[in-house]
């Protein structure tokens, strides 16, 4: 549910220099809210020991911010539907950025909690705006690059910030980690204040035309489908990746590395995924699925030492790297005439399968083992596979 922004700022239409200074500091801006969104995924261990927490207690710091999220991306877009977009952003950003400093110096793991739900309630709204500002910030024929590098922020934070912010954690604490995406934030958010231009309201989606477009639909109902199991599947094993790797016995010192190592995979996915979806979107998907799989059901089965689980996690990169370009072509593929509720649906959805993928790890990391979770998340990624399978009529290209 974004707004939809239609026409030029002036007469001549936005400066192309200014408008893609506004786009980059829009795309810093979700880079540091997707990361900080994520950031507990490498901080897990390390946060539940300092706070006095089971490593299952700890994913909550993933699950709380995700359901926020599903929730706020269509609730803070329609309640600030009146009012200027830079200024709903810049307040966003700013929110994101206190309640990461505010971890960075908890004494309790309530603290971080109620931290984590600020952070949930920035993610939703800001994403949702900034999915449709482009168009209202660089000129026509520049629109659908500036989307693509805006959309780049959310990839990037998924495969490279997580991996960063766990390395800062690993050589300078986890407090550092959190205060350095908070600090980030407050970067963005002095950025969009010296580039964006004013963005007025313009005509909000309603919420009546959410279920309208969802039941009318079929490749929208797949890409939900998809994204939903997916993206939980991915999350209930990825967010407790650090004490699955400690299992099989890395040192922390290494882990922090072999995270980043799978971010530089999942960068190169995503270039891969992104000159290959639009002549082979159905078979993408496809690959997604038998890539995630394989590498979560290696990892389960392997006795891994360094090389290995390096070797794994860049096949793990691989698959998620090419996941956010991918299902968002489907998803705006789908419904080219709609795309605004339906990309509110999916950024609702996919943030939503990030919760539900944390908490359902948190369970079986309690209640089986650490390695329960690759063998739930390989079955549901693999399920990916029926759902693209049981579409009976093609996606709708552009």
């Amino acid at each position: 549910m974004t707004t939809v922004e239609t026409g030029a700022t002036t007469a001549t239409g936005p400066s192309p220099v200014k408008g893609w200074l506004a786009v980059l500091a829009v795309t810093l801006g979700i880079f540091s809210l997707m990361t900080s969104e994520l950031l507990p995924v490498g901080l897990l261990t390390p946060v539940g020991q300092a706070l006095d927490v089971s490593q299952g207690t700890a994913g909550l710091m993933v699950t709380v911010p995700g359901l926020v999220a599903a929730v706020s991306a269509p609730l803070v877009t329609v309640a600030t539907g009146h009012i200027d977009r830079r200024i709903v952003l810049v307040v966003l950003i700013g929110l994101m950025g206190a309640a990461n400093l505010a971890s960075a110096f908890a004494t309790s793991f309530t603290v971080v909690l109620v931290a984590r739900f600020l952070i949930g309630l920035s993610v939703g709204g800001f994403w949702s705006i900034a999915g449709g500002i482009a168009l209202r910030l660089v000129p026509a024929g520049h629109v659908a690059r500036a989307t693509a590098v805006i959309f780049g922020g959310v990839e990037t934070a998924s495969v490279l910030g997580v991996p960063s912010g766990t390395l800062i954690g690993d050589l300078s604490g986890w407090r550092t980690a959190f205060a350095a995406v908070g600090i980030l934030g407050l970067v963005s958010l002095a950025c969009m204040l010296c580039f964006m231009p004013r963005v007025p309201a313009g005509r909000t989606v309603t919420f009546s035309a959410l279920p309208q477009v969802f039941r009318g639909n079929a490749g929208l109902r797949a890409g939900i489908a998809l994204t939903f199991l997916v993206i939980t599947g991915h999350f209930l094993a990825y967010t407790f990746v650090r004490p699955i790797l400690q299992g099989d016995g890395m040192a922390d010192s290494s882990i922090g590395v072999l995270l980043l190592t799978f971010g530089v995979a999942g960068i190169c996915g995503n270039f891969i995924a992104g000159a290959l979806v639009t002549r082979h979107l159905r078979r993408c998907v496809m690959g997604i699925s038998v890539v995630l799989t394989a590498a979560m059901a290696v990892l389960a089965l392997a006795d891994t030492g360094a090389f290995s689980a390096g070797a794994i996690l860049v096949l793990w990169g691989l698959g998620y790297g090419a996941v956010p370009v991918t299902f968002q072509t489907w998803i705006l593929d789908a419904a080219p005439d709609a795309t605004e509720a339906a990309t509110s649906l999916y950024v609702s959805a996919f943030n939503l399968s990030i919760a539900l993928g944390a908490l359902l790890g948190g369970f079986a990391v309690d209640g089986i083992g650490t390695t329960s979770v690759l063998w739930a998340g390989a079955a549901l990624t693999v399920l990916s596979l029926f759902v693209v399978g049981g579409v009976r009529r093609p996606v709708p290209v552009r």
